[in-house]
Formats: C-alpha cells, sequence, structure tokens
C-alpha cells in the first residue's frame, strides 16, 4: 500500500488551485491538506499543517514564493517544496532553488507528470523541468572557477580523451578512436578527473567546453 503524500497548493489564481485540486483528489495516495493563496498564507499553512509536498508558486502579492519557501522550509525541516510556475527566467529559477525548492516545473506540465515529480520529491528525488537544467548547467560552465592553463597537467593522451568526454563518446568508443583499451581509458579518466579537481564525466565535459579543448 503506497504512504499518503500531504499536500498544499499555493497559487494566487483560484482556478489554478481549483485545478489541481480537482485533479489530485482523484488519486488515492494523495492528500490534499490545504490551500494559500499567497506567500503569507502559505507560511502559516505550513506551519499548522507541516505538508510532505508544497506546490508553490512564484509570483504572488503579500510575499513572494521564493520566500515563502524559505520561511516555510525553516517552519517545517520534513516538507519539500515544488515550484509550480509559469515563469522559466534565471532571476526566478536560481533565487528559488538557492531557497530549497527541490522540484522546478512549468505550470503546462501533463498532471500524470506532475504526479510522478511530487512522488518522486517525496522519495527524496530532485524533479527540475528539462529547460531549467540547461540554465543550471550553464551557470555552473560560467560559475566554474578558472583552472590553472597548464589544465593540471595533463598529458597529451589525456586532452584527447578530454575532447572526446566533451562530444559525449563513451569509454569504448574512446578507446575505439584512439585505438587503446578501455581499461586504458579508464585510467585516463581517473587522472584527468583528479588532476582538475572534477567529480564526474559531466563536470569534466563543461571544464573541456569552458576552456576551449571540445570541438
Amino acid at each position: 500500500m503506497m504512504d499518503k503524500i500531504s499536500v498544499l497548493i499555493v497559487d494566487d489564481h483560484g482556478v489554478v488551485r481549483q485545478g489541481l485540486r480537482t485533479y489530485l483528489e482523484l488519486l488515492d495516495d494523495i492528500d490534499i491538506v490545504g490551500e494559500a493563496e499567497n506567500g503569507l498564507e502559505a507560511v502559516e499553512q505550513v506551519r499548522q499543517h507541516r505538508p510532505d509536498i508544497v506546490l508553490m508558486d512564484l509570483m504572488m502579492p503579500e510575499m513572494n514564493g521564493v520566500e515563502a519557501t524559505r520561511q516555510a522550509l525553516a517552519a517545517s525541516s520534513s516538507t519539500k517544496v515544488i515550484v509550480l510556475s509559469s515563469f522559466s527566467e534565471d532571476e526566478l529559477v536560481f533565487p528559488a532553488i538557492e531557497a530549497g525548492a527541490v522540484g522546478y516545473l512549468l505550470k503546462d506540465v501533463d498532471p500524470a507528470e506532475l504526479y510522478q515529480a511530487i512522488r518522486a520529491v517525496y522519495q527524496g528525488e530532485v524533479q527540475l523541468h528539462p529547460d531549467i537544467i540547461k540554465k543550471l548547467i550553464h551557470r555552473v560552465a560560467t560559475h566554474q572557477i578558472e583552472a590553472d592553463p597548464t589544465h593540471g597537467d595533463l598529458t597529451p593522451r589525456e586532452l584527447e580523451v578530454l575532447s572526446l568526454i566533451a562530444q559525449g563518446e563513451s569509454n569504448r568508443e574512446i578507446a575505439m578512436a584512439l585505438s587503446i583499451s578501455e581499461k586504458t581509458v579508464k585510467t585516463h579518466v581517473g587522472n584527468i578527473l583528479s588532476k582538475l579537481h572534477l567529480a564526474d564525466r559531466t563536470q569534466a565535459a563543461i571544464y573541456a567546453h569552458k576552456h576551449g579543448l571540445a570541438p
């Protein structure tokens, strides 16, 4: 039997709130514990109900969704916030995520996808609209600290491997392209991440593009 997920709906438009409630109340494992039409009401409802999930609009009177997210999470550490907004502009996205939102979806999201996002966030996952993911990757790339011009003393071969990583090639494809073994490629990848102080291949690809090491 699925756990019942308590949800608070926050939006300054009654039609939007009613539409969300109408759909979510059809689901056996969702319990709508309240609604709020502005940020101040949202924070008070969170204090009162301590919902599992808050569906949070951003552009609202009294208190916007970013500040409401910050205060709601301070009031209830077990609550998770999914932003549900019509806007994907940078000046809204990043402050909301920095405030603690673990989901950011646009209001045109398919109802079934919204339900899956609620369940995923409830289970501890992060749910972001693809456009938001692109913005975050771009922000990481443009704000990454400039590395040493020697690129961590990478060897010519490691620079070749890094370039191919940036092109999205797998270890097997890199091995074929450079006529070396897949095991050797894994060694090169490990050396690249270690020398550049990077966590994974995604960061390596971003580094390569930022420093002109990718085609």
